[in-house]
């Protein structure tokens, strides 16, 4: 079974000098010495090194105390994300899985070989506590996968304590720069390796500067890319919001797509749109059945007990848990599909082969301001005739269809916003103001239909449904508020629409 782990580490060159002396570090109150161990480390990319031109690292080590496959993935620099997996001659199945994006069906083969010997010291604080680990590394690198040759070098490691304050490794970091020694100019001993035994393709040529509306759509659509493929192991391990963030991901490519057809062709982007919203419906199973049980629950938390009649948290409780776990196998089912793997080759062909028109090679300015406006008067179209709605159910399938162009506008405005400015973000910022008030109504009308439904399984089994009323009646209450609301806010929203 793999085990992650958050590992917070930063690494510095040496001169063979050793470890500077860290008893000056403030909260350190002991060094303590581990010895040496010997690691023997075998790398795994494809033959294009997919992975690490992704900050990805997927190794096989023996020695140590953690003998295992590790895979990394990037959070942010100096963080990442470790899967550790039990020792095996070939990679786990459950480890493969979280590189599927990245690989799709090319195989995994050996790249780099790192034989390390690592001289261990553990920093204390004064009640005996870990607070990091800090290594002197001799590396021996290997090159396996293609003509290349050796290379020797040795660095400094610090890696946070679990647990530990971040803000230790600033006050380490302060100290051995005081004492010369220089941060490494490599993210990990694979993209170091990688660079002195062959050349990589971990290290890339920025990207120009962007110019025409092209340019912008084209890097724009690029970050959506790779949060939709990063995306996808966070949502396999279950991470914190994950499900949501790829889901808009792939709403912030539909509607550019959608809105920008001035500059993309249509004709070619249709079809990767409509498998985005699959994708999409099919993510959002799980995340709207998330939020909806986080409401509820909410809800039920602010009634008196003494207006809790019947087991009514325990059937929320039970209703929540049984559907999420049908949504997630089914998720991951989904990610592993031919399908999701043939959108994720097609966002690749888009990008690397654009379908641009015309208006791509000009200027920004007037052809995204256009296009955004063009989407911004659909929306006005849609408020106004929802507004007009008597109260009920049509009103709130008006409000409901107002809030989807709502999200396609706000999309396109942050799609806008290099190269518009401070306009397109403000319209950005009134379209997200807009479309959480509508986000809201919304996830009231789906709140009171579920309700509804806990509240006949309740009856039919004998027990009192006036709890589920009372919730009922108040998100009735909520949705009102909200509607006497809207006329205000779509009003400064307008007043503000100037790009």
């Amino acid at each position: 079974m793999a085990e992650t782990k958050r590992e917070i580490e930063r690494k510095y060159e040496s001169d063979d000098s050793g470890l500077p002396d860290l008893t000056g570090v403030a909260e350190v109150a002991t060094v303590l010495d581990q010895g040496v161990a010997e690691l023997d480390a075998t790398y795994y990319d494809t033959a294009d090194e997919r992975l690490a031109a992704s900050a990805v690292t997927l190794r096989r080590r023996t020695g140590g105390s953690d003998a295992g496959w590790h895979l990394k993935l990037p959070v942010e620099a100096g963080v990442r994300d470790e899967i550790r997996a039990p020792l095996s001659d070939t990679v786990p199945d459950e480890i493969a899985a979280l590189v599927r994006s990245r690989i799709r069906h090319a195989e995994l083969v050996p790249v780099v070989r790192l034989r390390s010997s690592r001289d261990v010291c553990h920093l204390l604080d004064a009640d005996g506590t870990l607070l990091a680990e800090a290594s002197v590394d001799e590396v021996r690198a290997e090159r396996l996968n293609r003509a290349g040759g050796t290379a020797r070098w040795t660095e400094i490691e610090v890696e946070l304590a679990d647990g530990a304050d971040p803000a230790f490794l600033a006050k380490v970091d302060k100290h051995l720069r005081k004492a010369g020694v220089r941060p490494s100019a490599s993210p990990s001993k694979l993209a170091r390796a990688l660079e002195e035994t062959g050349g990589t393709r971990t290290r890339t040529a920025a990207s120009a500067k962007p110019v025409t509306a092209g340019d912008h759509l084209l890097a724009y659509l690029r970050a959506q890319r790779d949060a939709i493929v990063a995306g996808d192991p966070a949502v396999r391990l279950d991470l914190p919001d994950s499900v949501h963030q790829m889901r808009v991901a792939t709403r912030r490519m539909r509607s550019t797509f959608r809105v920008f057809g001035s500059v993309l062709d249509r004709a070619v982007t249709d079809p990767v749109a409509a498998e985005l919203k699959w994708l999409a419906g099919e993510l959002g199973a799980d995340r709207d059945q998330e939020v909806l049980a986080a409401r509820l629950t909410a809800a039920l938390d602010d009634v008196p007990p003494a207006l809790v009649h019947g087991p009514v948290g325990e059937r929320l409780t039970a209703w929540a848990s049984a559907r999420h776990g049908h949504t997630r196998g089914h998720l991951v089912a989904v990610l592993d599909s031919a399908r999701a793997l043939a959108l994720l080759d097609s966002l690749d062909a888009v990008l690397a082969d654009p379908p641009l028109r015309k208006k791509a090679a000009k200027k920004p300015d007037a052809v995204l301001a256009a296009a955004v406006h063009k989407d911004l008067a659909k929306v006005s179209r849609l408020v106004a005739r929802a507004l007009e709605t008597p109260p009920g159910h049509d009103r709130d399938v008006a409000l409901h269809e107002a809030r989807k162009k709502a999200k396609r506008t706000r999309y396109a405005a942050e799609a806008a916003t290099p190269a518009l400015g401070r306009p397109a973000g403000s319209l950005a910022k009134s379209m997200k103001s807009l479309t959480s008030l509508l986000g809201d109504h919304q996830d009231s009308v789906m709140a009171r239909h579920t309700l509804r439904e806990l509240s006949a399984v309740a009856h039919a089994a004998g027990e009192s449904a006036f709890t589920y009323g009372l919730l009922h009646g108040r998100e009735e209450a909520r949705a009102a508020a909200l509607e006497r609301e809207l006329p205000r806010l779509w009003k400064e929203t307008e007043e503000g629409a100037r790009l």
